[in-house]
């Protein structure tokens, strides 16, 4: 299973990562840009990688963690959404109903909508899928002068992450993505808090299992929603009727008395 690990040190919030990504997946540069301003986490429909200004000077990337027990693919009702053999959580539109579980599931909030469209889809990284079946990198890794960001097979990767904060004191000791909500295919190692990122101190759990409720009852919920509209398209209808027929009456008493 491949994965990212990301070393906020050597992040210089250039943000070649970022171009690369608008430029690989077809996005509008116009509207990313505009994204970047108006969203508060700089993601959106048009940008599915941002870089977060942690403080002066310093700077992480946030997109799709990949997770390995992914909650949005747990929350959707038709399979849209897949955890591939590669480590990717791929998206397919065909198959997207509108509900935006997903994005009510996810963890990290990182699901997008297309609000502004007319048949609106869910937008998110896809590690660049495409390419990682015909044995390419994902073009923001490729795409770093740094290497703030290296692409890898997990194990091998969170060995190395391993190592790299144990030799160093500057790193907090903890590699983010290892264990939290289950794991993910994008691992993170830092030397200051990455909050802003949207991390938190007790991401432990894996949450799969909360979205289970939501979606078991979702019959019995679409059950109550169409049975109301039904009731309210009764009513409706009834009313028109009334009033139609009082109409008639009253057309039909005028024309009598002429």
């Amino acid at each position: 299973m491949y994965s990212i690990l990301v070393d906020i040190t050597k992040c210089t919030g250039c943000e070649k990562c970022v171009k690369a990504c608008i430029k690989t997946n077809r996005l509008n540069p116009d509207k990313a840009d505009y994204d970047r301003a108006a969203s508060k986490d700089g993601l959106s429909e048009n940008r599915f990688l941002s870089i977060i200004e942690l403080k002066e000077n310093r700077f992480a990337r946030k997109s799709c963690m990949h997770c390995l027990e992914p909650s949005c693919v747990a929350a959707c009702l038709v399979g849209g959404l897949t955890k591939t053999k590669e480590g990717a959580v791929v998206y397919d539109e065909t198959k997207c109903i509108g509900c935006r579980y997903c994005m009510l599931s996810c963890p990290y909030g990182i699901p997008r909508y297309e609000w502004s469209k007319t048949i609106p889809f869910m937008r998110k990284c896809s590690m660049c899928y495409d390419r990682l079946v015909v044995g390419e990198m994902p073009a923001c890794v490729q795409a770093c002068p740094n290497e703030a960001i290296i692409f890898g097979e997990r194990k091998e990767l969170l060995a190395k992450a391993k190592r790299i904060i144990n030799s160093d004191n500057k790193y907090i000791k903890r590699v983010w993505g290892e264990n939290d909500f289950g794991g993910s295919s994008v691992l993170y190692i830092s030397d200051m808090d990455l909050t802003k990122v949207g991390w938190k101190s007790d991401f432990t759990a894996s949450i799969p299992d909360l979205t289970v409720p939501l979606v078991e009852k979702t019959p019995i919920i679409g059950g109550s929603v169409a049975a109301t509209l039904i009731g309210l398209t009764w009513i409706v209808n009834r009313r028109n009727k009334i009033a139609k027929e009082k109409k008639q009456e009253t057309m039909k008493g005028e024309k009598n008395e002429q």
